[in-house]
């Protein structure tokens, strides 16, 4: 697979009034693949995410990663003249991505039922808490309160302590995939179907809740109520993280008979495949702290690269828990080009995520480091609106770009 400079979606432009995480990556996984992402900011500082560290030469790595591939563009949509400057940015756009809390655009006379006027055909992604109706609509929320509410966080952790977050910010990530992937249907509604433009109403905590499997289901059909079982899950018996003899981490995931006959016999032990109490998955989950105390004490018995080797050997579904240092000397994430390295003008080398997923026809584009505040305000009011100079100075002066 080669990179193109444009990418599939080359003529697609992206509006994007997000800040932080949720409404910036929607356009940032659309950019990947070449839509035009033009980022609007508040003239006196920018998104947010640029002041968070760490940092490298005064830059933030973070806004370099979720930065990339866009043009910058400063905007003040408080203000009257910023709010009618937005409107005829609006009829040149295929898309507007944008997460304030629900209403916040409409007091500003830039909501959906504003913007359509301007061009029916705008596909408008707003990304909030709790959606942009309902009782909880107005409420504040961030990342950690989405997997609060979406029940997430109620079965992640051990039963004996307090719940456990992710250790990255997993419902703003989920509810940017879901975003982008609305804003594909609705194109697509759009440019094949004949369809017009609309709204779409993507909620960090219903991101996380269609993540929750058979959560729900299971407690309102059986009165099964999922609790926080450490590393246990009723898929995988045995399953678990164990210890190796270095005092690190083997994960392993036996979901299946066949596979657990495997694992038996890897352990020299092929009887316990026949054992009333293992001989079933369903048996081996109501015995599962025997059975994974069974699979932990032989993960104990000899070297890590014994282990690795036998289970290799086997074909038994197993990682060491990898630490960042392994993931950049690791051969597979080499090969594949999972880490892109990006030349960034001021701090030079940036390694980072590379655009996914795969695509055989139509790959991502190549990236392009992620642009000061305001970098492209000539090229997007002067270039594509032909705003005169004189009137850009203007509204420099003025404080609205």
């Amino acid at each position: 697979m080669t990179q193109s400079d444009a990418g599939p979606l080359a003529g697609i432009r992206i509006l994007e009034l997000g800040t932080m995480i949720a409404g910036p990556v929607v356009a940032t996984l659309l950019a990947d693949f070449g839509a035009e992402v033009i980022k609007i900011e508040q003239p006196e500082g920018g998104d947010p995410i640029r002041k968070i560290g760490p940092f490298c030469e005064d830059e933030s790595l973070w806004w370099n990663v979720e930065g990339r591939n866009k043009k910058s563009v400063t905007l003040d949509l408080r203000r009257p003249d910023g709010q009618a400057l937005l409107r005829k940015l609006v009829k040149e756009a295929d898309v507007l991505v944008e997460n304030f809390r629900p209403g916040t655009m409409a007091k500003w006379n830039v909501g959906w039922e504003d913007l359509k006027k301007e061009n029916p055909a705008l596909i408008m992604v707003s990304v909030s808490g709790y959606g942009q109706t309902g009782p909880y609509a107005e409420k504040p929320a961030f990342d950690r309160i989405a997997l609060a509410f979406a029940g997430m966080l109620n079965i992640t952790g051990f039963a004996d302590r307090a719940p456990v977050r992710p250790g990255v910010a997993m419902a703003d990530y989920q509810s940017a995939l879901f975003g982008a992937f609305a804003a594909m249907i609705a194109l697509f509604h759009r440019e094949a179907r004949g369809g017009t433009g609309q709204h779409v109403d993507v909620s960090l905590f219903e991101s996380v809740f269609r993540f929750t499997d058979i959560m729900v289901t299971a407690a309102d059909k059986v009165g099964l109520k999922r609790t926080r079982l450490g590393n246990l899950h009723f898929a995988a018996a045995p399953g678990d993280h164990f210890e190796t003899v270095d005092g690190r981490y083997i994960v392993m995931t036996i979901s299946n008979n066949p596979l657990f006959a495997k694992l038996a016999a890897a352990m020299g032990q092929p009887g316990l495949a026949q054992d009333e109490r293992f001989a079933t998955h369903d048996a081996r989950w109501k015995n599962i702290r025997e059975v994974n105390g069974l699979v932990g004490n032989w993960i104990k018995s000899m070297p890590v690269s014994d282990i690795l080797g036998t289970l290799e050997r086997y074909g038994l579904p197993h990682s060491l828990v990898y630490s960042v240092d392994e993931i950049l000397a690791d051969p597979h994430y080499a090969e594949r080009g999972s880490i892109a390295t990006l030349e960034h003008p001021k701090i030079g080398a940036l390694k980072m995520p590379a655009p996914s997923p795969r695509m055989s026809g139509t790959p991502a584009r190549q990236m392009k480091a992620a642009p000061g505040l305001g970098e492209h305000n000539d090229d997007v009011y002067g270039g594509m609106l032909g705003l005169l100079a004189e009137e850009m100075g203007r509204l420099k002066a003025a404080g609205l770009i």
